[in-house]
């Protein structure tokens, strides 16, 4: 990933600088994030070359009332493929008015079904006349095939009328089958993903049922910084669109750009969880948006070379900028983290951080469920099996207290020997739970 495609705008840092002596304490009284940057350890094994991990954390401030968040720029893609017919287009029509009625008259919403081919319900349009927005959603039929991506696309061009920096802009994608009409792989959906987020625009991924590409969408949603959900039924259809409204209600910053300038003697090796771009000693990272009542992070590992006893060694500096939705002003933070080197065990485990040691623990979690997860697509079932016991005695071991990653850990090993129609269900649960717990979805 080139320096220049980590969502944007790179050509501020230059700024960012003197942005953060300029805004001073104006900044401070109205910022909508909070940057705090820690180290695994505040203290580590001296005269020892060694791995070590930096979290930068931000954290989004809650508006205190609904009148405070920003309009939202909202185009609904609802598949409308033959598969839809009854109950889960009956459903997800309910879910479509439901987002409908939340919304204010500033807000803009366009409706987009697609099966063979798209039609555009609702043309991008303030929120006003309800009735008549309530009338075209009511009026979707179930067709033939699935054009996923052409449907993304035209959500897209719709978004694109009212784009503007003061709106939250989004398309919510649903979808229950493959895609089978168009370009329909993971990586075509990626690449248009990838170029959604340079417009700041993400992709929320909802898919229902079990017959749908779960790689393919959230391939989409994690390269256009969206959400992914699951909803196995179409009575969970409400559950997701109004988490997903959740979020969209309480973006507080967009264009999140995140600089980690590790110091000498600091070797940036790879970021954990989250995609970022590494060029020397300087690590990229972005998000589309960051919404209040969230932590977001940018988990790191690095290399520290040997240091003298009792000498003080500078990990990194991390300049963030960011769009405050409250102020529409440019809004830029810096923080610094270093370490203590010393030669007493009882020092380094004293001073060991739990909060970002665990966040290491869960990502590493993850990525032995995926290889779980890609030795079952290989027929290696008993191997699969084999990673996910040691997946489990792993987090028993770091102390992990998540219930549901836990259960959802045993239940996939339980049942990897089932029939691949069967595997389909405990797969999209393994895709769902390692995409929320990479992009901290959860609410903490």
């Amino acid at each position: 990933m080139k320096k220049s495609n980590v969502f944007g705008k790179m050509w501020m840092q230059g700024m960012i600088a003197v942005c953060a002596v300029l805004l001073g304490a104006a900044t401070t009284q109205a910022a909508q994030v909070g940057l705090n940057v820690a180290v695994g350890n505040a203290s580590v094994q001296a005269n020892t070359k060694q791995t070590a991990y930096v979290r930068v954390e931000l954290e989004g401030f809650e508006y205190k009332d609904d009148s405070e968040r920003p309009p939202v720029n909202l185009a609904l893609v609802l598949d409308k493929s033959g598969s839809m017919q009854g109950e889960k287009l009956a459903k997800a029509k309910e879910a479509a008015i439901m987002v409908l009625d939340r919304l204010r008259p500033d807000d803009i919403l366009s409706v987009v079904a697609y099966d063979s081919r798209v039609t555009v319900l609702v043309p991008a349009t303030r929120v006003s006349d309800r009735e008549t927005i309530r009338a075209a959603i009511r009026s979707l039929a179930a067709g033939s095939n699935t054009a996923l991506f052409a449907g993304v696309s035209k959500g897209a061009a719709e978004v694109r009328k009212f784009i503007r920096e003061e709106y939250v802009n989004r398309v919510i994608l649903l979808s229950d089958g493959l895609a089978n009409e168009g370009p329909s792989s993971p990586g075509d959906l990626a690449e248009l993903g990838a170029s959604l987020i340079k417009e700041s625009i993400s992709v929320t991924t909802i898919g229902l049922g079990l017959d749908y590409n779960e790689d393919l969408m959230a391939a989409l949603a994690r390269k256009s910084d969206g959400n992914h959900m699951f909803a196995e039924r179409a009575q969970d259809l409400t559950t997701a669109f109004e988490r997903e409204f959740g979020d969209l209600m309480s973006v507080v910053a967009k264009n999140v750009d995140i600089t980690i300038s590790c110091e000498p003697g600091v070797r940036p090796v790879r970021a954990l969880g989250r995609e970022v771009s590494i060029s020397g000693q300087k690590v990229y990272a972005g998000l589309n948006q960051l919404y209040g009542g969230q932590d977001k992070y940018v988990l790191l590992e690095v290399e520290l070379d040997a240091a003298a006893v009792g000498s003080r060694m500078p990990v990194a500096q991390v300049d963030i900028s960011y769009i405050n939705m409250a102020t529409d002003s440019l809004d830029a933070l810096q923080k610094s983290v270093s370490v203590m080197a010393t030669d007493s065990e009882t020092r380094i485990a004293a001073d060991e951080n739990r909060s970002v040691m665990e966040a290491v623990a869960y990502q590493v979690s993850v990525e032995r469920n995926e290889l779980a997860m890609r030795l079952r697509d290989e027929g290696k079932i008993e191997e699969g099996k084999k990673v996910l016991q040691e997946n489990l005695e792993y987090m028993k071991e770091k102390e992990l207290k998540d219930e549901d990653w836990i259960y959802s850990n045993t239940l996939q090993m339980e049942n990897m020997e089932r029939d691949d129609s069967e595997w389909r269900k405990y797969r999209k649960g393994m895709v769902k739970g390692q995409y929320e717990i990479k992009q901290q979805m959860m609410k903490q």
